[in-house]
């Protein structure tokens, strides 16, 4: 017979703000529901307010939100279905009641021990201040932030992490441990978080604690703060952020919560030059975001930014790659004249190189300088919540996802193919014949790319073929390469 505390029927409370919309459930007294009201799911046939508590398979162990966790099987059973007491009721909060009050509590018919939290929401806030007392703690108890709260999709790719993060010690960790995890020092949040959603849960007062970070199935992860234990009356403060990863919002906390984002997310070793590039590119293209209202136009007008800035080195590239090509037909009579002495090859090339100062990797520089533009601005599309869902025109209603109609990467395609033609080469007739393949080849690798990604490198072939053109017919109409001496 289950004991008289867990008998009766579930009592639930709806508290809506302006940003979220939020059902407690007296059973655990726990939070059941947490949707985003600005935010909806990518289906178009039904978009729907994104749901932030993971609803799983029953035969799923699955942890709600605030439950306090206990060692003893029994008393965890009781805390987890026992019936809580409530005291507030719904409320939809607005500039005239801009602030409410729900409070859960419980006391263990068995132990004696007692749970009370207290929750207030704000309007205009995705933060909840959280009180909790405890009373009679006899053992360790973890206030548990629940399982995959905060994760929406849990989806695999070129995604950055997915799971568990915390701040301790002014340090960030984002990983998941083999079983249970436990992190003492200056604990200054945990976290689950996707790459465009994230529920916190972070101490209102400093102070040495104990975070458990606990990975529980096949993508199924939690995070809590551990409570000492005491046999009188404890009151822990805390607070309580779930909602978009925007970064402003994030930052606004000072808590270091913005470094969730992952900005510098590439391969291991290059975080922090994609990521010096990154915030300051972001930054740009938000501005002109703010300006045109489009940040497809943003992406195009930061595109000839960085044109313009880097025409210097292009034009020194480009003519570069002309005078390699005016000195091509003697280059491959040394080729041919020294085919079977490498080393000797070498030198002469050398040799040649220096007489006619012309230089073979000339023409790459400003293609290796766009590198860690072009994997920065990956990350922005796919990481930042800005850019989600974010439309550019007609067809185009999410720069984050990829064309649905292919147009963007076929017309990426044809100008990549157009700029070969018209660019100077030094290769040999087969070498060009092979290279006209890749246009073909990034097509179709690039289908499956956000939107804006291919939009940035579509206007950029767009400007790169117009300057070609004018640098043929007005700066290097004859090049001139100095004769051996």
């Amino acid at each position: 017979m289950p004991t008289p505390a867990t008998e009766g029927r579930e009592q639930e409370v709806t508290v809506e703000t302006d940003l979220v919309k939020v059902v407690l459930s007296n059973r655990g007294g726990v939070i059941k529901r947490w949707e985003l009201k600005r935010y909806l799911t990518s289906d178009p046939r039904d978009p729907k307010p994104i749901q932030l508590v993971p609803s799983l398979a029953k035969d799923v162990s699955l942890t709600l939100p605030l439950t306090v966790q206990v060692p003893d099987a029994k008393l965890q059973e009781r805390l987890t279905r026992g019936l809580y007491a409530v005291s507030g009721k719904d409320a939809t909060l607005s500039a005239a009641q801009p602030a409410a009050d729900i409070a859960l509590s419980y006391k263990d018919p068995e132990t004696g021990m007692q749970v009370s939290k207290r929750l207030t929401f704000h309007h205009g806030s995705y933060l909840v201040d959280l009180t909790l007392e405890t009373t009679g703690v006899s053992s360790s108890t973890t206030l548990s932030l629940g399982t995959n709260f905060g994760i929406h999709e849990w989806q695999e790719g070129f995604v950055g992490f997915i799971g568990p993060a915390t701040f301790i010690n002014g340090k960030l960790a984002k990983d998941t441990p083999e079983k249970e995890d436990l992190r003492a020092g200056q604990v200054t949040w945990v976290a689950l978080q996707d790459k465009y959603f994230l529920a916190a849960l972070f101490p209102a007062d400093p102070g040495t604690r104990i975070a458990v970070v606990r990975k529980e199935g096949e993508k199924l992860v939690s995070v809590g703060l551990r409570i000492p234990a005491t046999a009188g009356a404890l009151l822990s403060r805390y607070r309580l952020f779930v909602g978009p990863k925007e970064y402003d919002t994030l930052a606004a906390l000072k808590l270091e919560l913005e470094e969730t984002i992952d900005f510098g997310w590439f391969i291991y070793g290059s975080w922090s030059i994609v990521r010096a590039v990154a915030k300051p590119l972001f930054y740009a293209i938000r501005y002109l975001h703010e300006i045109t209202h489009n940040y497809g136009v943003a992406i195009i007008l930061i595109t000839v930014f960085i044109k313009l800035l880097l025409a210097p080195l292009a034009y020194k590239s480009y003519k570069s790659m002309k005078d390699m090509a005016a000195v091509q037909p003697e280059m491959m009579a040394l080729q041919k004249k020294y085919a079977d002495d490498r080393e000797r090859l070498n030198k002469e090339l050398m040799k040649f190189y220096k007489e006619r100062k012309v230089n073979p990797v000339g023409g790459c520089l400003p293609m290796f300088i766009q590198i860690p533009v072009f994997v920065a601005l990956f990350n922005i599309l796919y990481m930042t919540i800005e850019l989600r869902q974010a439309p550019f025109l007609l067809w185009v209603k999410d720069l984050s996802a990829q064309d649905p109609y292919y147009v963007l990467p076929i017309l990426m395609g044809v100008t990549m193919f157009i700029q070969q033609k018209i660019q100077p080469t030094t290769m040999d007739p087969k070498q060009a014949q092979i290279m006209l393949l890749l246009p073909v080849f990034l097509t179709f690798l690039f289908i499956s790319f956000p939107a804006g990604l291919v939009l940035y490198w579509l206007t950029n072939n767009v400007l790169t073929i117009a300057q070609q053109v004018i640098t043929d017919r007005y700066l290097l109409p004859r090049t001139s390469v100095p004769a051996p001496q």
